[in-house]
């Protein structure tokens, strides 16, 4: 039976975005697993597995590596396609290229289609970089404006909690100036001074 993947006319089926829908996140590397890159190359997965493992020691283990069968279970519950179609039914656990490993795979098979293929591949993991470094870049701008709201914030909030403590404090009380004084503080003093020598009089 023919691999669905593969078009039985010999040209590029795929797109870029369609050949990154097939990598995957594992180990912390992106990989695409071996029955995906197989289709790509126009191989079945059966002989694409054969000419690798008859070569492994031109794929060292950044370059490519075997799921254990949690990794696996746990791809399938994230990915539609490997529940539908290639790899369903496979006795073996997949194995998984790198970006370095396709494009080995590719030179092991060394035929035209594998060759333009592993542009695509190649390419779908470049876009891909760059979406991871655009989206960190962003992440910092966004938190870097977090802290400044945050800072300004703060800054706003001790500025109102100061303005409380000056509207919530007592009025200060009122001091005497020091110095001269004015004509009707000097006159009232005066009468006073002239009502207190009239009382002593009397006395006497």
């Amino acid at each position: 039976m023919d691999d669905p993947a593969i078009n039985k006319g010999g040209s590029v089926p795929l797109s870029i975005g369609e050949v990154a829908e097939r990598i995957h996140l594992v180990r912390g590397q992106r990989v695409v697993l071996d029955a995906d890159l197989a289709a790509f190359y126009g191989e079945t997965t059966k002989r694409f597995n054969q000419q690798v493992r008859r070569n492994l020691a031109r794929f060292p283990a950044d370059f490519m590596f075997q799921l254990d069968a949690a990794e696996f279970a746990a791809l399938r519950l994230q990915s539609a396609s490997l529940n539908s179609g290639r790899g369903q039914h496979s006795k073996y656990l997949p194995l998984a290229f790198t970006e370095h490993g396709a494009i080995m795979a590719a030179t092991l098979l060394n035929s035209a289609r594998a060759t333009e293929l592993s542009v695509y591949v190649v390419r779908a993991f470049v876009e891909l970089r760059g979406i991871l470094v655009n989206n960190r870049a962003l992440a910092a701008k966004v938190h870097q404006l977090e802290r400044k709201v945050s800072i300004h914030d703060r800054n706003i909030a001790e500025l109102a909690d100061s303005m409380g403590q000056l509207l919530a404090a007592p009025p200060l009380p009122s001091k005497r100036s020091i110095g001269f004084l004015s004509g009707e503080d000097s006159k009232g003093k005066t009468g006073q001074k002239a009502s207190s020598k009239v009382a002593g009089r009397k006395k006497t």
